[in-house]
């Protein structure tokens, strides 16, 4: 089984993820006492041979704290009281992830304001300037 991500039509094995089960803090009772719920998800982005380069290098920068020095990605869920929801929840996660960073940045062109724009502004200025100009005080002698 594989997981696919819709954006770039990323192909991401099974294989390659490994979850673990942990204990999880919030409500349950003696059952989060005793359970292991929360589940911590690890994908090797920088040994994954899935991901693209582009989109390896924009998902290191998108991961942020979550991201190991060894280039692995940790993804702890816990927001449900089951096991299986919160490993689905990090699956989730991890293509939510995978998929904005398979979206290349809209490239930027500088442009320049065009002359109306900076007649209006001159314009706005000058009314602008005159108004706190008539605001000074007159000195004696320039009435």
């Amino acid at each position: 089984m594989a997981l696919t991500v819709a954006a770039g039509g990323i192909v991401i094995g099974m294989d390659e993820l490994h979850f673990d089960c942990i204990r999880a803090s919030g409500p349950g009772g003696q059952h989060v006492n005793k359970t292991a719920t929360a589940v911590q998800l690890r994908f090797d982005v920088g040994g994954s041979p899935s991901l693209p380069e582009a989109v390896r290098q924009r998902l290191l920068r998108l991961a942020g704290n979550r991201l190991t020095l060894d280039g692995v990605l940790i993804i702890e869920a816990r927001r449900f009281r089951s096991q299986e929801q919160n490993r689905r929840d990090a699956v989730a996660r991890l293509l939510d992830l995978v998929a904005r960073a398979a979206l290349a940045p809209k490239l930027r062109r500088p442009t320049k304001p065009g002359l109306g724009a900076r007649k209006r502004r001159l314009d706005a200025k000058k009314v602008r300037g005159k108004i706190k100009n008539g605001r000074r005080s007159v000195a004696p002698g320039d009435e």
